[in-house]
Parts: structure tokens; sequence; C-alpha cells
């Protein structure tokens, strides 16, 4: 006989009996649209933080105080004993680091409104005391008007660049270039206007204000308003892409001699490229991504102990059938290989099913943010063997009691 009867046979068998199809297909279909909602989910959001994250760039990296997000509670306290990051170690790195050529510096406010003849923004605006190095080093590039310049930067002059969505909603029928803007009760000049860029992971890029640094430490000084020292962002550039990790040694080493650190003292800063943020996003996933996988797993196993009980009544139930097919010439092998296929075509029946309604689960939130929608591919490759495989481990038992059956004894059953 025919592997492609076999299948056949085995599919029939599966449609004549419903009801217990289906209740077979709920644990299969459970288990395996968990583990693939969970790694869809995750896969969204990490395809997202690899696009949004290359931010940096292949030639920069950052310098800072405190740690990024995908950091520990730990690390943030450990950070919080540490002195800031200045402007003058910024300008140290410009001076003493041969590998690089921009040196960008940011400090980060939040909260602020802007306001326009009448029109007034909601308190989340952010407003950044940069260079005019932020442009490039942080891939958010002018769309309108010019962006800072080193004269700006000398004067203290009090001009900003704003942000695509708040420009927008401050001047929705003119040219803002040339116009007063108030900053948290402050005039500025809108010299420029970023192009459009929206974060998945609510960054500040559509309504921030860009303005010259040493504007803003004029205005707020560099003590915040809890009593702590302001510390300064800072971007680094490489020359090239080959000289990253030159351009990383060279400026921790810059930063040590300035911190005083002795040679046995760790670094009292942080700095991360594109790559490392995304590495602790990975880290930081992992237990989730185990927890998803044995939750799954158990769900299959517990669906695989029920598929061998319910096919093993189908083998009492079809032992009649089994005798007659066995007097007409069938062979054990072909007995064994038609329940073994039942039970790979339900688990994978079940899986297909699962695997389809966890890309949705995967994906749902994709539908009202600006997260990518993604379909991991390799976890449904991956879904359809773990199935075939709780088939065969699960449903061996019952084909092996079905193969052995004694014909005579079959036919003779009621």
């Amino acid at each position: 006989m025919r592997v492609s009867d076999v299948f056949l046979m085995s599919l029939g068998a599966i449609g004549s009996n419903k009801l217990r199809s289906f209740l077979t297909l709920v644990g299969i279909v459970l288990g395996v649209a968990s583990i693939i909602g969970v790694m869809t989910a995750i896969s969204v959001m990490q395809t997202t933080m690899e696009k949004e994250m290359t931010v940096l760039g292949a030639q920069t990296f950052q310098v800072q105080k405190w740690p990024n997000g995908f950091n520990s509670d730990e690390q943030r306290r450990a950070a919080q004993k540490w002195p800031p990051v200045t402007l003058d170690e910024a300008q140290a790195i410009r001076d003493q680091v041969s590998s690089v050529d921009l040196v960008g510096t940011e400090i980060w406010d939040y909260g602020k409104v802007a306001s326009y003849k009448g029109i007034t923004t909601e308190p989340s605006i952010t407003l950044c005391g940069g260079s005019p190095e932020y442009s490039e080093n942080n891939t958010q590039f002018i769309g309108e008007g010019r962006n800072l310049s080193r004269m700006d930067m000398l004067a203290s002059r009090r001009v900003a660049v704003l942000g695509n969505a708040l420009a927008l909603q401050l001047f929705p029928f003119t040219d803002p270039i040339g116009k007063t803007v108030l900053l948290d009760g402050r005039k500025f000049e809108v010299i420029g206007v970023f192009v459009k860029k929206v974060s998945a992971f609510g960054g500040p890029y559509e309504t921030m204000a860009l303005i010259p640094s040493g504007a803003y430490t004029q205005i707020y000084g560099m003590i915040d308003r809890e009593g702590f020292p302001r510390s300064v962002n800072v971007t680094v550039h490489s020359k090239t892409p080959e000289l990253l990790q030159d351009a990383i040694e060279q400026t921790r080493q810059v930063l040590r001699n300035v911190r005083h650190l002795k040679h046995d003292e760790p670094d009292n800063f942080y700095y991360f490229t594109s790559l490392s943020q995304i590495d602790n996003f990975n880290k930081s996933t992992k237990g989730v991504k185990i927890g998803a996988f044995l939750m799954g797993a158990v769900a299959l196993v517990v669906a695989g102990i029920g598929i061998m009980n319910i096919m093993l009544v189908s083998v009492t139930e079809r032992t009649k059938e089994i005798g007659i097919r066995k007097s007409l010439g069938a062979k054990r092998k072909n007995i064994l290989l038609q329940f073994l296929l039942e039970a790979v075509v339900l688990c994978n029946v079940g899986g297909v099913i699962g695997i389809a309604l966890g890309f949705l689960l995967g994906n749902v939130f994709t539908f009202f943010t600006a997260f990518e929608a993604n379909v991991p591919i390799g976890w449904a490759v991956f879904g359809v063997f773990f199935c075939s495989l709780i088939g065969i481990v699960f449903g061996m038992i019952p084909a092996i009691k079905a193969s052995r059956l004694n014909p005579i004894d079959a036919l003779h059953y009621e």
C-alpha cells in the first residue's frame, strides 16, 4: 500500500470523528499559539528595535552617566554614585581622541510647553540643549531651514530646531522658519525643522526642540530641579566604521584619565553602540522566551498524552476494521503507519492553526502602534517540527498496539 493511500485513510479517520478530533486539537492549538505568539511579539519588537537603534549608525557610540533602558536597577543604583559627564569632558574627547571627527553633546529635559500665537501644546515637549553634531550623530536630519551652527553655540543664541510634529502643531498653515515661539515661556527663533521620525518605543523625536547647549545652561544652569548636577550625553562619531572600536577605547582612556581612575578601578560611566543595545534587549528577553517555550512545551506534552489516550480508544473502536484490513493482506507496517500518520496529521493540523493564531496574537499590537508587523518563519518551521515529534512520540504506542492485533481475534471482536 502506498504512503499516499495511508495518508488519505488517516485523513478520513480524523474527519469521521470530528468532535473527538476537535477536542484533541484544542491542546495542540493552545500550546503552539502560546509559543509562537510570544516569540512573534518579541520578534516584532526586536526587528523594530534593530531598525530604530541604528539611529547611532555604524560609526557612532554614546557616552553617558546612566545605563540605557535595558540595564538592571542595580546598575542604575550604582550610577547614582558616579560623577556626571560634563561639557569639559566632551571637549577633552574632541581634543585628545584622534580617531573621531564629530563629538556632540546633549542635555535633556522633559515636560515643557511650547506656544505660538494662541496655539499651546500639552506639557509634553522634550527640550534638548545640544550641539550642531546632534543631527548627524543621531541620524535625525534637517527637513526645512538649517541646523544649529558653531556661531549659535558660541553666542548662546536663542534659536531652535523643532521636531516635525511640533512644527506642524504650532504652524499648521504657515512656514515656521524665522518665527518666534515660546519654549517653556522663553522666546526662541525657529531656524529649522527636522524630518519626520516616529519611534515605536516612544522616542521624543517628533515633539522635541533642539536649542544650543549654551542657551540651555544660561536658562537652567547645570543643577537640575532636584538639586543634582546635570549629566551630559556625549555622542561620538568615528572617522570610519573600522575605527569605531579604537575610538571607543581611546575615549575610555581619556575619560579615565580626566576622572583620575586607577588601573584597577572600573569605569564610572557607560558607553554603548546600536549593537550593544540590541544585545542588552536580547538578554533582557531571554527569560521570557524560555518561560514561553516551557509553558508551551508542557501544554503540548499534555496534549500529546491526550492524543495517545484518544488514539488508544480509537484502536479499540476500530479493532474489527483492523482485522478486516489484515485479512485482506495489510501488513503490520501498514497498520502502524496509518495510526502514526493519524496522530502526526492531527498534531500538525492543530499546529498550523496554532501557528496562524500565534502570528495574529503576536502582531495584534502592530495594528495600532508604530511597530512593524513581522512573521518569524523560523519559529513556524520549528512549530511544525515539534508538532510532528509530539505526534510520532505519543502516537507510537497506539500505532504499535493496532499493528500487533491478531486478525482472527480482531474479526471476532464486538
